[in-house]
């Protein structure tokens, strides 16, 4: 080899080492970065780069977690025993409009909590009475399937398959990055470790969920997305109707899945207000259970956000939201939500699924949220029909309203009844209240009036809108009924500061005298036929029975009555 090329061989060598060299060094760079990539952020490759699924794409169940071949918690069953079950206010002359569901239904009007269950009486000011236990549900109307650690402690370990853990991020500046991580902490501090849901309640279950929250209607699932590493894995199954263990109500209930997720849905619509999810189906129709299933319930639950709150409907009974439209706006400022028929996807800071509910026709106030009573629901009820009358006063000549009914439960010396009642004093108002009934007239009419009277029925249920301080005056048919009745108009209307009087029937002022003999059984030892069953309560001792009131025997509840308003 020639002296000069010397040199140039070892300057070319030098050369190719260098940009072996930087090859080396660029190759290198990309690994680390494409590693760092794999493991910090994989939802950056996996979905499009936006760390969240398209909405057509979006699967309806996504977990972190999956338990598999879990032996599912068992549900309460309600007794059939109807002193041990829920006994029911039953009124036949309330009908569901058309598009309700059928015969069968309507005739399972009647439910009142079981003595032997926990679920005792409450006391004026709403809370319990001493001695009572709460009843701790496990099953109901939805049951859980996977969440609080020690339930996932004892899976056997092959029952569980982890899937790969996807972060719900997006890519961010540095700066951006921080803020969403702050974000994610205050997300976090807000839920805590408390379970999405709460299935402790004898009569409702309901789920409170503060953070991040995605209804998804077509999916019938409400997601809580999780923050990064968040160890949380929960999967709650809820229907949204306080009749918990009424399986033949809760049969029409749309089950929803609420669960907690690392990834969901894309949100197609943003809000601003917390949202309350319920559902219409079940018992309403008749005038008790659509205040005792849903307006009691439905103002214990939303009242707190004043108005700013979103409904979404499950089930849907346009017929119901046309009737109580007047009750629906002042609890809400914004139109109800079709759940079953909605295409979007929702993203919430604060979702409700369920409603709050006790005993029947009335407010825990100690469990309440903001210590809300049955004092309240009545002030509600008279604000949102612009009533008048807040309070009954001594001026002027006392009213008396007689609910009048047909078919069932009559007054069979109705005339005879007004005439005492005008003799004492009382100009008599005679009325009739069903499910066809425009509430805004009938409530102008019992808040016009001092004292309320009617047989055992439905229509009692309008007793929300009479002044502080009127007087209810219950009449309890034959039948050994008088602890329902209590239960279902009694203590509701004292917990709302009004004053009740129950009057329970004698034989002889029972039509059932001219269906059996007098030393018929039924007559004897009434209480004995309640092990028949509903079916033979509700056709014997309501439907087949009218009242021909013993106006001699009654005079003096007229005349407390008429007292009280003069202290």
């Amino acid at each position: 080899m020639k002296s000069g090329e010397r040199p140039k061989l070892g300057r070319g060598l030098r050369q190719e080492t260098r940009r072996f060299r930087l090859l080396v060094i660029v190759v290198g760079f990309f690994l680390v970065s494409l590693t760092f990539a794999l493991v910090s952020r994989p939802d950056a490759i996996l979905f499009n780069m936006n760390g969240k699924l398209p909405v057509d794409q979006a699967p309806t169940s996504i977990l972190i977690k999956q338990k598999v071949n879990s032996r599912p918690a068992t549900s309460q069953k309600t007794s059939t025993d109807p002193l041990s079950g829920d006994p029911r206010v039953v009124d036949d002359d309330d009908v569901k409009p058309k598009g309700t569901k059928g015969e069968e239904e309507e005739s399972r009007v009647l439910s009142e909590p079981d003595p032997t269950s926990g679920m005792t009486e409450l006391t004026k000011d709403g809370s319990k009475s001493e001695g009572e236990e709460a009843t701790a549900g496990s099953g109901g109307d939805g049951e859980r399937k996977g969440t609080a650690k020690e339930h996932a402690d004892k899976e056997p370990q092959q029952h569980k398959v982890t899937l790969p853990t996807v972060s719900n991020y997006k890519i961010h500046d540095a700066d951006d990055t921080e803020t969403a991580t702050k974000q994610d902490d205050a997300t976090s501090v807000q839920q805590g470790s408390k379970p999405l849901c709460d299935f402790s309640n004898f009569r409702a279950n309901v789920c409170d969920m503060r953070g991040n929250v995605i209804v998804h209607p077509k999916a019938t699932s409400i997601l809580y997305t999780e923050p990064a590493g968040s160890q949380r894995d929960e999967l709650w199954k809820i229907k949204p109707y306080p009749r918990k263990g009424d399986e033949f109500c809760l049969s029409h209930i749309t089950e929803l899945t609420v669960k907690s997720s690392k990834v969901a849905p894309e949100c197609t619509k943003y809000h601003d207000v917390p949202a309350v999810i319920f559902s219409l189906t079940g018992y309403t129709g008749n005038l008790f259970h659509d205040f005792t299933d849903v307006m009691v319930p439905l103002f214990t639950t939303a009242s707190e956000f004043n108005g700013e709150v979103q409904f979404l409907i499950t089930d849907m009974a346009l017929w119901w939201t046309i009737k109580y439209h007047t009750v629906l706006q002042k609890l809400s400022n914004y139109p109800v939500i079709d759940f079953s028929k909605d295409d979007q996807v929702h993203c919430f800071k604060r979702v409700i699924v369920g409603l709050h509910a006790y005993m029947e026709f009335t407010i825990d106030s100690s469990k309440a949220p903001q210590h809300l009573s049955m004092v309240d629901f009545n002030r509600f009820m008279r604000g949102a029909y612009s009533l008048g009358k807040d309070t009954v006063t001594a001026l002027g000549e006392p009213r008396l309203l007689i609910i009048k009914r047909h078919r069932t439960r009559m007054f069979l010396n109705l005339d005879e009844i007004i005439a005492m009642a005008e003799e004492l004093g009382f100009e008599v108002v005679i009325d009739e209240a069903n499910v066809s009934s425009d509430i805004s007239r009938f409530a102008r009419v019992v808040n016009s009036v001092d004292v309320m009277m009617g047989v055992h029925g439905a229509g009692l249920t309008n007793c929300v809108f009479l002044p502080e301080n009127a007087t209810l005056i219950q009449i309890v048919p034959w039948g050994g009924l008088e602890w329902v009745s209590r239960t279902d108009f009694g203590n509701p209307s004292e917990l709302m500061g009004l004053r009740y009087k129950q009057y329970s029937i004698s034989i002889d002022e029972s039509s059932l005298t001219d269906q059996y003999p007098r030393d018929h059984e039924i007559f004897k030892n009434p209480i004995s036929f309640h092990k028949r069953g509903f079916d033979f309560i509700r056709q014997t001792f309501m439907d087949k029975q009218n009242v021909k009131l013993d106006c001699k025997r009654f005079r003096p509840i007229l005349l407390e009555a008429l007292n009280n308003l003069n202290p």
